[in-house]
Protein backbone atom coordinates (compact mmCIF):
# COMPACT_ATOMS: atom_id res chain seq x y z
CA UNK A 1 0.00 0.00 0.00
CA UNK A 2 1.22 3.59 -0.99
CA UNK A 3 -0.83 6.48 0.16
CA UNK A 4 -0.26 10.08 -0.06
CA UNK A 5 -1.34 12.60 2.44
CA UNK A 6 -2.19 16.06 0.68
CA UNK A 7 -2.32 19.45 2.57
CA UNK A 8 -1.91 23.30 2.12
CA UNK A 9 0.87 23.42 4.35
CA UNK A 10 -0.04 26.40 5.91
CA UNK A 11 -1.50 24.74 8.91
CA UNK A 12 -0.24 25.23 12.51
CA UNK A 13 -3.00 24.10 14.69
CA UNK A 14 -5.02 21.15 15.75
CA UNK A 15 -4.72 19.97 11.85
CA UNK A 16 -1.17 20.16 11.57
CA UNK A 17 -0.38 17.77 14.79
CA UNK A 18 -3.23 15.92 13.53
CA UNK A 19 -1.87 14.47 10.10
CA UNK A 20 1.94 14.92 11.81
CA UNK A 21 0.42 12.89 14.37
CA UNK A 22 -0.84 9.80 11.84
CA UNK A 23 2.22 9.71 9.74
CA UNK A 24 4.55 9.43 12.77
CA UNK A 25 2.86 6.67 14.31
CA UNK A 26 1.93 4.57 10.74
CA UNK A 27 4.93 2.99 8.57
CA UNK A 28 6.73 5.55 6.57
CA UNK A 29 7.99 3.31 3.93
CA UNK A 30 3.93 3.64 2.77
CA UNK A 31 3.16 6.84 3.23
CA UNK A 32 3.94 10.54 1.61
CA UNK A 33 3.15 14.28 2.94
CA UNK A 34 2.68 16.17 -0.24
CA UNK A 35 2.60 20.31 0.65
CA UNK A 36 2.24 22.90 -1.04
CA UNK A 37 3.97 26.03 0.92
CA UNK A 38 6.93 25.73 2.94
CA UNK A 39 5.86 26.49 6.36
CA UNK A 40 5.88 24.63 9.77
CA UNK A 41 4.75 21.54 8.73
CA UNK A 42 6.99 20.94 6.15
CA UNK A 43 9.92 21.51 8.32
CA UNK A 44 8.17 19.39 11.11
CA UNK A 45 7.45 16.85 8.39
CA UNK A 46 11.17 16.53 7.32
CA UNK A 47 12.36 17.06 11.00
CA UNK A 48 10.37 13.57 11.67
CA UNK A 49 11.86 11.93 8.46
CA UNK A 50 8.32 11.83 7.03
CA UNK A 51 8.56 11.45 3.29
CA UNK A 52 7.68 14.91 2.38
CA UNK A 53 7.37 16.39 -0.72
CA UNK A 54 6.90 19.89 -1.69
CA UNK A 55 4.51 20.63 -4.47
CA UNK A 56 5.77 24.85 -4.41
CA UNK A 57 2.54 26.76 -5.67
CA UNK A 58 3.34 30.34 -6.70
CA UNK A 59 -0.14 31.08 -5.63
CA UNK A 60 -3.55 29.39 -4.58
CA UNK A 61 -4.69 29.34 -8.09
CA UNK A 62 -1.46 28.13 -9.60
CA UNK A 63 -3.59 24.57 -11.11
CA UNK A 64 -0.32 23.82 -12.34
CA UNK A 65 0.14 21.69 -9.42
CA UNK A 66 -2.08 19.10 -10.39
CA UNK A 67 0.63 17.81 -12.96
CA UNK A 68 3.03 17.94 -10.56
CA UNK A 69 1.01 15.70 -7.84
CA UNK A 70 -0.39 13.19 -11.13
CA UNK A 71 2.79 12.74 -12.33
CA UNK A 72 4.25 11.51 -8.66
CA UNK A 73 1.07 9.60 -8.47
CA UNK A 74 2.03 7.67 -11.38
CA UNK A 75 6.31 7.42 -11.17
CA UNK A 76 5.13 6.09 -6.98
CA UNK A 77 2.59 3.83 -7.68
CA UNK A 78 0.29 5.35 -5.42
CA UNK A 79 -2.69 3.73 -4.67
CA UNK A 80 -5.04 5.87 -2.40
CA UNK A 81 -4.94 10.18 -1.75
CA UNK A 82 -6.00 10.98 1.41
CA UNK A 83 -6.65 15.37 1.78
CA UNK A 84 -6.69 17.64 3.95
CA UNK A 85 -8.36 21.31 4.15
CA UNK A 86 -10.68 22.55 1.63
CA UNK A 87 -7.95 23.42 -0.97
CA UNK A 88 -6.44 19.92 -1.01
CA UNK A 89 -10.16 18.51 -1.25
CA UNK A 90 -10.84 20.41 -4.32
CA UNK A 91 -7.36 19.36 -5.47
CA UNK A 92 -8.18 15.67 -4.73
CA UNK A 93 -11.03 16.09 -6.49
CA UNK A 94 -9.30 17.03 -9.96
CA UNK A 95 -7.31 14.14 -9.34
CA UNK A 96 -9.61 11.81 -8.89
CA UNK A 97 -10.49 12.05 -12.51
CA UNK A 98 -7.48 12.19 -13.88
CA UNK A 99 -5.86 9.18 -12.04
CA UNK A 100 -7.02 5.53 -11.09
CA UNK A 101 -6.34 6.23 -7.40
CA UNK A 102 -8.73 5.98 -4.61
CA UNK A 103 -9.48 9.32 -2.37
CA UNK A 104 -10.06 9.69 1.08
CA UNK A 105 -10.86 12.79 2.90
CA UNK A 106 -10.61 14.04 6.15
CA UNK A 107 -13.26 16.69 7.39
CA UNK A 108 -11.23 18.49 10.87
CA UNK A 109 -14.06 21.16 11.01
CA UNK A 110 -17.60 22.04 9.86
CA UNK A 111 -17.42 22.62 6.62
CA UNK A 112 -19.76 25.76 6.59
CA UNK A 113 -17.71 27.62 9.21
CA UNK A 114 -14.26 26.85 8.13
CA UNK A 115 -14.32 30.59 6.29
CA UNK A 116 -15.80 32.72 8.56
CA UNK A 117 -15.81 36.25 8.25
CA UNK A 118 -14.12 35.68 4.63
CA UNK A 119 -17.26 37.39 2.81
CA UNK A 120 -18.16 36.58 -0.70
CA UNK A 121 -14.90 34.95 -1.43
CA UNK A 122 -15.32 32.54 1.72
CA UNK A 123 -18.55 31.67 0.56
CA UNK A 124 -17.29 30.63 -2.95
CA UNK A 125 -14.32 28.33 -1.05
CA UNK A 126 -16.97 26.80 1.10
CA UNK A 127 -19.06 26.05 -2.49
CA UNK A 128 -16.19 24.49 -3.95
CA UNK A 129 -15.06 22.39 -0.68
CA UNK A 130 -18.74 21.59 0.06
CA UNK A 131 -18.98 20.03 -4.06
CA UNK A 132 -15.50 18.36 -3.46
CA UNK A 133 -16.38 16.51 -0.29
CA UNK A 134 -19.31 15.27 -2.46
CA UNK A 135 -16.95 13.33 -5.02
CA UNK A 136 -14.90 11.89 -2.89
CA UNK A 137 -14.58 8.41 -2.48
CA UNK A 138 -15.06 8.14 1.61
CA UNK A 139 -15.08 10.58 4.12
CA UNK A 140 -13.70 10.58 8.15
CA UNK A 141 -15.59 12.83 10.37
CA UNK A 142 -13.92 13.87 13.38
CA UNK A 143 -17.05 13.55 14.98
CA UNK A 144 -20.74 12.34 15.51
CA UNK A 145 -22.13 15.25 14.84
CA UNK A 146 -19.51 16.12 11.35
CA UNK A 147 -21.18 12.79 9.83
CA UNK A 148 -24.43 14.37 10.29
CA UNK A 149 -23.71 17.00 8.79
CA UNK A 150 -22.10 15.32 5.95
CA UNK A 151 -25.20 13.00 5.65
CA UNK A 152 -28.05 14.99 6.24
CA UNK A 153 -26.69 18.37 5.55
CA UNK A 154 -24.95 17.17 2.39
CA UNK A 155 -26.73 14.92 1.15
CA UNK A 156 -23.70 11.99 1.33
CA UNK A 157 -24.65 8.42 1.85
CA UNK A 158 -24.02 7.17 5.25
CA UNK A 159 -21.81 3.95 4.10
CA UNK A 160 -19.21 6.65 2.68
CA UNK A 161 -18.29 8.37 6.08
CA UNK A 162 -16.67 6.92 8.72
CA UNK A 163 -16.36 9.09 11.85
CA UNK A 164 -12.60 8.71 13.42
CA UNK A 165 -12.29 10.75 16.64
CA UNK A 166 -8.29 11.68 17.41
CA UNK A 167 -5.70 10.17 19.40
CA UNK A 168 -2.46 11.74 20.65
CA UNK A 169 0.01 10.25 22.38
CA UNK A 170 -0.11 9.62 26.17
CA UNK A 171 3.49 7.71 26.33
CA UNK A 172 5.06 10.89 25.02
CA UNK A 173 8.27 11.90 27.56
CA UNK A 174 7.17 15.55 28.02
CA UNK A 175 9.51 18.44 28.82
CA UNK A 176 9.96 20.32 32.06
CA UNK A 177 6.90 22.51 32.30
CA UNK A 178 7.72 26.16 32.99
CA UNK A 179 7.30 27.16 37.09
CA UNK A 180 4.11 29.90 36.86
CA UNK A 181 6.78 32.96 38.03
CA UNK A 182 8.58 32.30 34.40
CA UNK A 183 5.06 32.82 33.17
CA UNK A 184 4.47 36.35 35.23
CA UNK A 185 2.23 34.00 37.81
CA UNK A 186 1.89 33.47 41.10
CA UNK A 187 0.92 30.17 42.94
CA UNK A 188 -2.06 32.41 44.57
CA UNK A 189 -3.47 32.90 40.97
CA UNK A 190 -6.20 30.95 39.51
CA UNK A 191 -4.82 30.28 35.77
CA UNK A 192 -6.64 29.58 33.00
CA UNK A 193 -5.32 28.63 29.09
CA UNK A 194 -6.92 29.00 25.85
CA UNK A 195 -4.86 27.15 22.93
CA UNK A 196 -6.84 28.76 20.05
CA UNK A 197 -6.15 29.99 16.63
CA UNK A 198 -7.26 34.13 17.43
CA UNK A 199 -10.02 33.64 14.41
CA UNK A 200 -13.75 34.44 15.05
CA UNK A 201 -14.88 30.68 14.86
CA UNK A 202 -12.69 30.04 18.33
CA UNK A 203 -15.31 32.53 20.21
CA UNK A 204 -12.01 34.63 22.21
CA UNK A 205 -14.80 37.42 22.90
CA UNK A 206 -16.94 34.83 25.20
CA UNK A 207 -14.05 33.83 26.87
CA UNK A 208 -13.41 37.65 27.83
CA UNK A 209 -16.74 38.85 28.62
CA UNK A 210 -16.35 35.34 31.23
CA UNK A 211 -13.61 36.41 32.90
CA UNK A 212 -14.94 40.31 32.81
CA UNK A 213 -17.57 38.95 35.10
CA UNK A 214 -15.15 37.07 37.19
CA UNK A 215 -12.65 38.88 37.93
CA UNK A 216 -15.45 41.43 39.17
CA UNK A 217 -15.28 39.24 42.67
CA UNK A 218 -11.92 37.91 42.45
CA UNK A 219 -10.13 40.94 42.22
CA UNK A 220 -7.87 40.42 39.23
CA UNK A 221 -6.92 36.85 40.51
CA UNK A 222 -7.76 35.11 38.01
CA UNK A 223 -6.00 35.04 34.64
CA UNK A 224 -6.02 33.89 31.37
CA UNK A 225 -3.15 32.50 28.89
CA UNK A 226 -4.23 33.26 25.47
CA UNK A 227 -2.09 31.20 23.18
CA UNK A 228 -2.37 30.79 19.63
CA UNK A 229 -2.12 33.56 16.65
CA UNK A 230 -4.56 34.96 13.79
CA UNK A 231 -6.67 37.61 12.21
CA UNK A 232 -7.95 38.65 15.23
CA UNK A 233 -4.86 39.29 17.18
CA UNK A 234 -5.27 43.22 17.40
CA UNK A 235 -9.27 43.59 18.06
CA UNK A 236 -8.29 41.07 20.85
CA UNK A 237 -6.28 42.98 22.36
CA UNK A 238 -7.58 45.89 22.05
CA UNK A 239 -11.14 44.00 23.64
CA UNK A 240 -9.38 43.06 26.40
CA UNK A 241 -7.98 46.79 27.45
CA UNK A 242 -11.66 48.05 26.88
CA UNK A 243 -12.96 44.88 29.33
CA UNK A 244 -10.67 46.16 31.77
CA UNK A 245 -8.81 43.16 31.62
CA UNK A 246 -4.89 44.45 30.18
CA UNK A 247 -3.44 42.77 33.73
CA UNK A 248 -5.12 39.44 34.13
CA UNK A 249 -4.85 38.47 30.27
CA UNK A 250 -1.40 37.38 28.38
CA UNK A 251 -1.49 37.02 24.73
CA UNK A 252 1.57 34.37 24.18
CA UNK A 253 1.36 34.03 20.67
CA UNK A 254 1.94 31.20 18.77
CA UNK A 255 3.92 28.88 20.49
CA UNK A 256 5.95 25.18 20.13
CA UNK A 257 6.48 24.97 23.73
CA UNK A 258 2.38 24.47 24.79
CA UNK A 259 3.39 21.38 26.53
CA UNK A 260 5.76 22.86 28.85
CA UNK A 261 2.48 25.82 29.54
CA UNK A 262 -0.21 23.61 30.42
CA UNK A 263 1.02 22.18 33.97
CA UNK A 264 0.89 25.84 34.97
CA UNK A 265 -2.78 25.94 34.40
CA UNK A 266 -5.85 25.28 36.86
CA UNK A 267 -8.19 24.84 34.05
CA UNK A 268 -8.04 24.76 30.43
CA UNK A 269 -10.98 26.51 28.62
CA UNK A 270 -12.29 26.76 24.82
CA UNK A 271 -15.28 28.97 23.69
CA UNK A 272 -15.62 27.50 19.82
CA UNK A 273 -18.65 27.95 17.74
CA UNK A 274 -17.61 24.68 15.88
CA UNK A 275 -14.81 21.72 16.28
CA UNK A 276 -14.59 18.25 15.58
CA UNK A 277 -13.01 16.50 18.34
CA UNK A 278 -9.85 18.93 19.64
CA UNK A 279 -6.51 18.10 20.10
CA UNK A 280 -6.49 20.79 22.37
CA UNK A 281 -8.28 19.66 24.92
CA UNK A 282 -6.98 16.22 24.41
CA UNK A 283 -3.23 17.79 25.53
CA UNK A 284 -4.69 19.32 28.57
CA UNK A 285 -6.52 15.67 29.45
CA UNK A 286 -2.52 14.68 29.38
CA UNK A 287 -1.35 17.30 31.53
CA UNK A 288 -4.06 16.43 33.96
CA UNK A 289 -5.90 19.87 33.55
CA UNK A 290 -9.37 20.00 33.63
CA UNK A 291 -11.42 21.52 30.78
CA UNK A 292 -14.39 23.90 29.96
CA UNK A 293 -15.45 23.72 26.61
CA UNK A 294 -18.33 24.63 24.71
CA UNK A 295 -20.35 21.93 23.68
CA UNK A 296 -19.09 21.74 19.77
CA UNK A 297 -18.12 18.20 17.56
CA UNK A 298 -17.26 15.32 19.67
CA UNK A 299 -16.17 16.79 23.21
CA UNK A 300 -18.83 14.48 24.92
CA UNK A 301 -17.12 11.77 24.00
CA UNK A 302 -14.20 13.09 25.74
CA UNK A 303 -16.28 14.97 29.04
CA UNK A 304 -18.97 11.71 29.65
CA UNK A 305 -20.03 13.67 32.68
CA UNK A 306 -19.22 16.58 34.93
CA UNK A 307 -16.81 14.51 36.84
CA UNK A 308 -14.34 14.88 34.00
CA UNK A 309 -14.69 18.54 33.39
CA UNK A 310 -17.60 20.69 32.16
CA UNK A 311 -19.59 21.59 28.37
CA UNK A 312 -21.14 25.01 27.91
CA UNK A 313 -23.70 26.20 25.54
CA UNK A 314 -22.03 28.08 22.82
CA UNK A 315 -21.17 31.73 23.34
CA UNK A 316 -22.75 31.75 26.64
CA UNK A 317 -20.12 34.12 28.84
CA UNK A 318 -22.53 33.69 31.73
CA UNK A 319 -22.25 29.68 31.64
CA UNK A 320 -18.77 29.93 31.53
CA UNK A 321 -18.54 32.53 34.52
CA UNK A 322 -20.24 29.70 36.62
CA UNK A 323 -18.27 26.79 35.87
CA UNK A 324 -14.87 29.13 36.32
CA UNK A 325 -16.24 29.82 39.79
CA UNK A 326 -17.00 25.99 40.37
CA UNK A 327 -13.65 25.30 39.66
CA UNK A 328 -12.26 27.99 42.15
CA UNK A 329 -14.16 26.44 44.37
CA UNK A 330 -13.09 22.69 43.76
CA UNK A 331 -9.42 24.26 43.81
CA UNK A 332 -10.31 25.56 47.06
CA UNK A 333 -11.25 22.49 48.76
CA UNK A 334 -8.11 20.49 46.90
CA UNK A 335 -10.58 18.49 44.74
CA UNK A 336 -10.00 20.27 41.48
CA UNK A 337 -6.61 18.39 40.67
CA UNK A 338 -8.57 14.96 40.61
CA UNK A 339 -10.53 15.87 38.08
CA UNK A 340 -7.80 16.35 36.15
CA UNK A 341 -6.55 13.13 36.88
CA UNK A 342 -9.77 11.48 35.92
CA UNK A 343 -9.97 13.38 33.06
CA UNK A 344 -6.15 12.05 32.15
CA UNK A 345 -6.90 8.59 33.13
CA UNK A 346 -10.29 8.00 30.93
CA UNK A 347 -8.60 9.68 27.91
CA UNK A 348 -5.46 7.89 28.09
CA UNK A 349 -7.79 4.43 27.80
CA UNK A 350 -9.53 6.04 24.86
CA UNK A 351 -8.30 8.45 22.72
CA UNK A 352 -4.18 7.08 22.07
CA UNK A 353 -2.38 7.55 19.31
CA UNK A 354 -1.98 3.74 18.17
CA UNK A 355 -6.04 3.12 18.37
CA UNK A 356 -6.50 6.34 16.73
CA UNK A 357 -3.79 4.72 13.79
CA UNK A 358 -5.31 1.38 13.72
CA UNK A 359 -8.39 2.75 12.78
CA UNK A 360 -7.76 4.86 9.94
CA UNK A 361 -5.42 1.72 8.46
CA UNK A 362 -8.41 -0.60 8.55
CA UNK A 363 -10.40 2.35 6.31
CA UNK A 364 -7.46 2.52 4.22
CA UNK A 365 -7.76 -1.22 3.70
CA UNK A 366 -11.59 -1.61 2.87
CA UNK A 367 -10.73 1.21 0.90
CA UNK A 368 -8.33 -0.31 -1.50
CA UNK A 369 -10.40 -3.86 -1.61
Amino acid sequence: MKVLHLNAGNETGGGMFHILSLLNELNHSEFYLGVFEQGEMYERAMDSDIQTVLFLQRTKFDFSIIKKITRFIRENEIDLIHTHGARANCYGMLIRTLTDVKWLATVHSDPRDDFMGKGALGLVYTLANKRALRKADHLLAISDRFKEILTAGFNIPSERVSVMLNGIDFEKNLPKPYRREELGLSEEDFVLIMVARLEPVKGHKVALKALQNVNGTHNGKVKLLIVGDGQQREELKKCTVELGLGNVVNFLGHRNDVEKIYPAADAAILTSYSESFPLVLLEAARAGVPVITTDVGGVNKLIPDDRYGWIIPVENPEALAARIELAIDLKTTGALPSMGKKLESYSKRHFSIEQFANNVYNVYLKLLK
